[in-house]
């Protein structure tokens, strides 16, 4: 889905992607292309619900127009939302089918979130669930409406300004992790071999320091790098109006955050190689989103995270641009402090605990439950013990009074023996009266002459 400049001027649609080399090969740009736009995605829950919204809102030619004329202001204060009431009727419907798939898709996560948490319900108040979720309104689940639009672009907008701080926080945390981990491996050690591992990781530390000068983002020195090893021109004709347009990749006249973080990758690869065991990829991330937001700040005066032909010229001409101060790179001084790794490891213990004792918990629930089988398994042999032996005495008593065997259900049973006794005692009845037909005196003659 291609994101027009109005749309990249409400969400900077590409603040959280990874960015990938920029190929000037013609050949493979296009699938490069398609691929990273896949790829694409703003690090929001509900990133797939704003794409799909984008995507229907740019078929309504009328919304488009008023899209590419709107400026910052326009989309943020929700001048744009009203004119959602002018859109056909067929982009309507499809919006509406939108919003409650994603209204379905929150009550299934809600539901599964109580479920994790064993909270007995009775019923579910979906409408007072839902008012957590601040990118549509709860109280209308079925019609998309000018409101819909206007809490997505706002709630997009707020939270796409956050999500760079908690990307740097959740690397802290995962920088903290890692030198968690090497402490409690090194604990697990002797003496002699705690010593050698040591000095093998500060071996690699300091091979890692060691790599070539990384310029300045932003800097000349940086662009003309680019321009020259990347986009294989003479870097004595360096031209910033040129170069704004070789890496304005879908030609919006804007550098997004994405067109901006792909032009650092020259300087990141002085730094990090994925073959070195001493260089941690995503520690090169960070250090491209550092790069980004550097960047940012000293040439999107604007603040509406995008980088115009003009802003970008104006960049040229600062002194920063010619003299950059030397860029100091994440080896230089850790993101995290004693005290600050000390409180994390104080929550990795007590999560742990935690953990523990709700595998204790689970583990005598497993016992108690096995037991209760047990029980049960018991219980059911018994009362099959006590079935047969009540049928067993009803045999033996069916017996002594003569009375033909019956089944459990008191149905009469089956006997081939007394079967057999019945034929014989209907067969004599029938032979004695054959043998007292035979000892019969004889008729006389029929039709005989008479005599006189």
């Amino acid at each position: 889905m291609n994101l027009k400049p109005g749309w990249l001027l409400l969400l900077s649609i590409c603040a959280g992607v990874w960015s990938v080399p920029i190929d000037r090969n013609v050949g493979n740009q296009e699938a490069k292309e398609e691929e990273q736009e896949e790829n694409a995605d703003t690090g929001l829950y509900y990133d797939r619900y704003l794409r799909e919204v984008i995507e229907v809102l740019e078929t309504d030619p009328h919304f488009r127009e008023k899209l590419q004329t709107a400026n910052t202001e326009d989309i943020k204060n929700g001048r744009l939302s009203k004119e959602l009431d002018l859109v056909s009727h067929h982009v309507r419907t499809r919006l509406d089918e939108l919003k409650r798939q994603e209204v379905s898709r929150l009550r299934m996560l809600l539901k599964a979130k109580l479920d994790s948490t064993n909270v007995q319900t009775l019923q579910m108040d979906h409408a007072s669930l839902l008012k957590q979720f601040e990118h549509l309104d709860p109280h209308n689940q079925n019609t998309f409406e000018a409101k819909d639009l206007e809490l997505l672009i706002s709630t997009a907008t707020k939270d796409l300004e956050n999500y760079d701080a908690e990307r740097h926080e959740e690397f802290k945390r995962y920088e903290m992790l890692k030198e968690h981990e090497r402490r409690e491996y090194l604990k697990g050690l002797d003496q002699e071999k705690r010593e050698r591992e040591e000095k093998r990781l500060q071996e690699l530390q300091e091979k890692h320091r060691q790599h070539p000068k990384v310029n300045a983002p932003g800097s000349v020195a940086q662009l003309r790098e680019v321009w020259e090893e990347t986009d294989g021109l003479d870097p004595q004709e360096f031209n910033p109006k040129t170069f704004f347009k070789l890496h304005d990749t879908n030609e919006d006249d804007v550098l997004d955050e994405q067109e901006l973080e792909a032009l650092f990758t020259k300087e990141l690869e002085k730094v990090y190689d994925p073959k070195n065991e001493e260089d941690d990829m995503m520690e090169m991330e960070e250090e491209r989103l550092r790069m980004r937001e550097h960047v940012m700040k000293n040439v999107d005066t604007n603040k509406d995270r995008l980088v115009s032909l003009e802003e970008f010229l104006k960049s040229t001409e600062k002194k920063e641009f010619n003299n950059p101060k030397e860029w100091e790179t994440l080896d230089t001084k850790p993101v995290y402090t004693e005290e600050e790794l000390q409180r994390f490891e104080a929550e990795l213990r007590d999560k742990e605990e935690e953990l523990r004792r709700k595998a204790d918990n689970l583990r005598q629930e497993q016992e108690l439950l096995k037991e209760r089988g047990k029980a049960l398994e018991a219980q059911r042999r018994e009362y099959q013990q006590a079935v047969l032996e009540m049928s067993q005495r009803q045999k033996e008593q069916q017996a002594a009074d003569g009375q033909p065997p019956v089944g459990p259900n008191g149905e009469l049973l089956f006997q081939p023996e007394a079967q057999k006794l019945d034929a014989k005692e209907a067969k004599a009845p029938a032979e004695h009266g054959a043998e007292a037909q035979n000892n019969l005196p004889a008729e006389p003659p029929q039709n005989l002459p008479l005599h006189t």
